[in-house]
């Protein structure tokens, strides 16, 4: 009886050990995998004050500065008046890219809204911000006659 017990307890000591080495080999596989990185030059546009009906366009550049291509699936606006756009086309490491974005200047007031990016990146889902404040037109013009 002694000798089953000491078999049933290497049986286990070393199943654990097989499971921890498994475990440890999975860990290094998942940190080894390459990714692509998303490097903005900026993650936030501030569009100061501008006139009514301005250009509401503004660009957002970045880099992959990872090892694997960064594919962009979606592109989405906190709200209908901030309408993102963006290239389909997969970036490559050290590659650089655009994502356009339109405020619709025809809302007087400040605004602050958010674009959220989806990728396979490093970061699944990337959130840029714009800001800046719409002037109402000014009553001082004078009447064309």
């Amino acid at each position: 009886m002694h000798s089953v017990t000491r078999t049933t307890t290497f049986k286990l000591v070393f199943a654990l050990c097989l499971f921890v080495s498994a475990l440890g080999f999975s860990q290094d596989q998942a940190t080894s995998d390459k990714v692509g990185v998303f490097s903005f030059d900026t993650e936030e546009i501030d569009y100061g004050t501008i006139q009514k009906d301005a250009d509401g366009v503004r660009m957002f550049k970045f880099k992959n500065t990872g090892d694997a291509p960064i594919v962009i699936s979606n592109a989405k606006g906190s709200c209908g008046c901030t309408v993102p756009t963006y290239s389909k086309n997969v970036i490559a490491p050290g590659e650089t890219g655009e994502i356009q974005v339109k405020y619709a200047t025809n809302r007087v007031g400040k605004f602050n809204k958010t674009v959220t990016l989806t990728s396979n990146a490093s970061e699944p889902s990337k959130v840029l911000r714009i800001k800046g404040e719409v002037l109402a037109p000014s009553n001082d013009e004078a009447p064309k006659s």
